[in-house]
């Protein structure tokens, strides 16, 4: 038994090295197709893709200046309220004392003790919307709780790399579209700017604040966006895939046929190029709308037409009848 698996294991090996011999001698190279392109005129837009979360622009929290008793709130989170606007209303530590003693002699004491000592009213600092309600009526608190909490309007901390920063302008347009909301486009733009660069994992960003136009009802704090800002753009222009242009000692090059076989010895023409977002680029001068260029396309061809892989089902490849 083991005389005959050492005769396998030996017929193996001279199988896989004839193999590897046949494929290592079919020598191979690369044959250079080309494929036309009619130039033609279009639209092209250059854009930066950007992450951030939704944020206040500006949050307050609302704390009462002696600690106490809440004794009624007047608004729900997600109200809209204005400064000076009264959101709830407290008594302090002593107050609230004397009107539990009251309640055990009666109403009518308990409301000489009200007139007598008024309730102290929560007021709105700024105009803006209720975020978090953290009390409820009859809840005692201390001066560090936070009562109330407000934010004037929500905008976006958008996430910059340094290398695109230069590009962003105050004012400049933008797109945003939330995780949670894929299919809403929210027009905006971009409010500030920060001077302070963030290091994380080795990348430098910026931060910028974009702020909707209009902030939609179902935006909240916290929530995952996604920003396109549009540097610029340009229609009715001529635009070329980025694939057919080469750069040569400084030159913008592209190939275009020749005049007695378009497919066969091309001739380069320098070109003017102009914005690009990343696929496409616009064509300054150069070409004309209607003129043909090609592109180069590469793709392995073997030198001996009937050469054939051991591997083969049929033993090979069909034999060529009309080789080029």
């Amino acid at each position: 038994m083991n005389s005959k698996r050492i005769a396998i294991a030996l017929i193996s090996v001279l199988i896989l090295g004839f193999a590897g011999f046949k494929i290592l001698s079919n020598k191979s190279d690369l044959a250079t197709n080309y494929s036309e392109y009619i130039v033609k005129k279009g639209s092209i837009k250059v854009q930066i893709l950007s992450t951030g979360i939704v944020q206040p622009e500006n949050k307050v929290e609302i704390k009462a200046p002696i600690a106490g008793r809440v004794e009624k709130v007047l608004v729900m989170e997600g109200a809209k309220v204005k400064k000076g606007q009264i959101l709830a209303w407290m008594s302090s530590t002593e107050r609230a004392a004397m009107l539990d003693a009251a309640s055990s002699k009666g109403p009518q004491e308990v409301k000489e003790w009200e007139e007598m000592y008024r309730a102290t009213p929560i007021l709105a600092p700024i105009n803006g919307t209720i975020i978090q309600k953290n009390v409820e009526s009859g809840q005692t608190f201390t001066t560090q709780d936070a009562i109330l909490v407000m934010s004037d309007r929500l905008t976006v901390k958008a996430q910059i790399d340094e290398t695109d920063i230069a590009q962003i302008k105050l004012k400049q347009k933008a797109k945003i579209t939330l995780d949670a909301y894929p299919e809403e486009l929210i027009a905006a733009q971009v409010d500030q700017i920060a001077f302070d660069a963030k290091t994380v994992n080795n990348v430098t960003t910026y931060i910028a604040d974009v702020l909707p136009d209009t902030t939609p009802v179902y935006m909240r704090s916290g929530m995952t966006a996604n920003v396109v800002f549009n540097v610029q753009s340009k229609d009715a222009v001529i635009v070329i895939p980025n694939e057919s242009i080469k750069n040569i000692d400084g030159r913008n090059i592209v190939l275009v046929p020749s005049s007695k076989d378009s497919l066969k010895d091309p001739h380069e023409r320098e070109l003017e190029l102009g914005l690009t977002d990343g696929k496409k680029t616009e064509v300054v001068s150069g070409l004309v709308e209607g003129d043909k260029i090609l592109i180069q396309q590469f793709k392995m061809s073997d030198k001996k037409s009937g050469s054939s892989s051991p591997f083969s089902p049929m033993g090979g490849p069909p034999r060529s009848h009309g080789g080029r």
